[in-house]
């Protein structure tokens, strides 16, 4: 639920609501604001599946392609048993402002299947992935529109998909899909891009804001892949001082410090953070109000909003999830002085080692790790400082800034093609 009111949280409409204020601010001409507030096209797709039983069940999918004004339309498919074709559609949007703001020659796109992976068999998995690309990859490919991993889907889901794909295309075409395993065309440095990026971000926000990174307490909501990495990768890059994490059980704290590896191991064991030796509980909200000095939100949307905005204590909040924000909460954190680094500059690390591997695809040639993570550092930095000019130059902040770049990026791409 939103914060404010009784009308359910809807992402499609926050991502809208921030495109109208981008769109205000530079003036955008009417034809090109409306063309921008909504999909270009999305495909709705019924499948079903034969269940290890031998019954069979009926799941319902999604794929949407926001805008390819500047390219083929780049975004994950994700399995969730809450999915909604508006969330599809806030997270394809979402991917169009990031892809422009890391200046890819991508568009956006996302997708996503209503189920529960948890509850459901490799061989039943398997088979849902390929119903899925057997309904949807008419309008997928290289130069039309290339998923990814996202929640609840994995390389080998990406692995499965790219084999029907090239079934049904009577040929191999390793291009069509990012996030693979590396036996089949997959990047180097793939599997914790987002982290990775978003502490390189973080590392020069810290820079612009004069402030010493080493030893600052940090909490981590979500121990996914992306939170799991930024603990990792916030304590090698940064010296980060992680102190709680929380998982979708629950939290833990500890003030001082929480070891990587062991929690890691803990997870791994359990599978939750929940009951970590030495470590007392908290709970995902109260782990978002703790007294750290950096936040990294790495969970699902909506975690920060009106009614607990004004309670959190962190200088610097760094989103690797998609949409934890909401525009009542920016507004609150922006008069405090908090630094908040939006999701689609925060989190634009994932996307842009997933361009990498379109790269390295299409030409047949793969680059070392070392050479993904320098890619990927320059890249970060330097859309990291072309938001943090923008943001002096109008007084506004980070996430209206990067909204500005990406916005004006595709706008101008819009009116080049002659479609507004």
């Amino acid at each position: 639920m939103s914060a404010s009111s009784s009308q359910p949280y809807n992402p499609f409409r926050v991502a809208q609501q921030q495109l109208d204020e981008a769109a205000r601010l530079l003036q955008l001409d009417a034809a090109v604001h409306e063309l921008l507030r909504w999909p270009m096209r999305e495909l709705h797709v019924t499948l079903p599946v034969r269940m290890d039983d031998g019954t069979v069940r009926i799941f319902q999918g999604f794929r949407v392609q926001y805008n390819d004004a500047r390219g083929p339309c780049k975004g994950g498919i994700r399995y969730h048993s809450e999915e909604t074709v508006d969330t599809v559609r806030a997270l394809a949007a979402w991917m169009t402002w990031k892809t422009a703001v890391m200046d890819l020659p991508l568009g956006g796109g996302k997708g996503g299947i209503i189920c529960d992976p948890k509850q459901l068999s490799p061989g039943e998995l398997e088979r849902l992935s390929r119903a899925y690309i057997r309904q949807v990859g008419r309008i997928l490919g290289a130069e039309a529109d290339v998923p990814a991993p996202d929640v609840y889907t994995t390389p080998q889901i990406m692995a499965w998909m790219v084999d029907e794909f090239s079934y049904q295309r009577g040929y191999t075409e390793f291009g069509m899909i990012t996030g693979k395993p590396l036996a089949l065309g997959g990047s180097a440095g793939r599997g914790d891009a987002t982290a990775r990026g978003g502490m390189y971000c973080l590392r020069e926000a810290a820079k612009a804001h004069q402030v010493d990174l080493r030893g600052a307490t940090t909490a981590i909501q979500g121990y996914g892949n992306a939170g799991s990495f930024a603990h990792k990768l916030g304590a090698e890059l940064l010296g980060l001082k992680v102190v709680a994490v929380s998982d979708s059980r629950g939290g833990i704290y500890n003030p001082d410090g929480l070891d990587y590896e062991a929690v890691l191991a803990h997870k791994q064991r359990t599978g939750s953070v929940v009951n970590f030796p030495g470590a007392q509980p908290v709970s995902n909200a109260e782990l978002l109000e703790l007294d750290v000095q950096v936040l990294i939100p790495a969970a699902l949307e909506n975690a920060i909003h009106q009614e607990n905005c004004e309670r959190i204590k962190a200088r610097f909040i760094a989103e690797l999830a998609n949409g934890p924000t909401t525009p009542e909460a920016d507004a609150v954190l922006f008069a405090k002085k908090a630094v908040v680094l939006p999701d689609f500059l925060c989190n634009a690390g994932g996307v842009t080692v997933s361009y990498f591997e379109m790269v390295q695809n299409a030409y047949g040639y793969y680059w070392d790790e070392d050479e993904v993570h320098q890619r990927l550092d320059q890249r970060m930095t330097g859309a990291f400082w072309k938001v943090h000019e923008v943001a002096r130059q109008h007084g506004v902040d980070y996430r209206k800034a990067a909204y500005l770049v990406a916005v004006s990026r595709v706008a101008e791409a819009v009116r080049l093609r002659g479609w507004a």
